[in-house]
């Protein structure tokens, strides 16, 4: 069963989660700094978490502890455009360890991954929203309760279609 991204709604079995997407909203062709969420099925990578703000939760992903020097980048000059890097690094990357909230716990969305196309986006993550739900830079967000309440439901199988 897919979980599936419409009309600022996270639908997946049985549950209707309010969630937010891209400031520029769904786009047929992300680009890079576009600021879209990228339309279509994906599959779902590891799951990364901050081992100091979760103690304890569900989940049937393989999962992986976010570190201080953790990064992902999204720099189309790097061979390391859209993979998890470690700082220092000499290109553009985003930092996945935050003193905001919003990557405390997240799932990587495959996209753009295999292959890796420059230029086509980067870092787009299902991930916790803001108190607001500001619209994000091209991920998808959700409240921490409503992710901790669908994590034990996802799999390895599970895809995302955003549409």
């Amino acid at each position: 069963m897919n979980i599936i991204i419409k009309n600022h709604l996270l639908l997946y079995r049985g549950y209707k989660l309010k969630c937010c997407v891209g400031k520029s909203g769904i786009k047929n062709f992300k680009k890079e700094g576009d600021l879209g969420t990228p339309k279509g099925v994906f599959n779902l990578g590891l799951l990364y978490y901050r081992k100091d703000r979760n103690q304890y939760f569900k989940t049937n992903l393989n999962k992986k502890i976010i570190k201080k020097n953790m990064g992902w980048c999204n720099d189309i000059r790097s061979k390391k455009y859209n993979k998890e890097i470690s700082f220092p690094f000499k290109y553009c990357a985003e930092k996945l360890f935050r003193k905001d909230k919003i990557y405390d716990i997240f799932v990587n969305i495959k996209y753009n991954q295999s292959p890796v196309v420059k230029g086509k986006g980067s870092a787009i993550f299902l991930h916790l929203a803001n108190k607001n739900y500001k619209p994000t830079k091209g991920c998808i967000a959700i409240k921490k309760k409503d992710f901790l309440k669908i994590l034990p439901l996802i799999t390895k199988n599970t895809k995302i279609s955003i549409r």
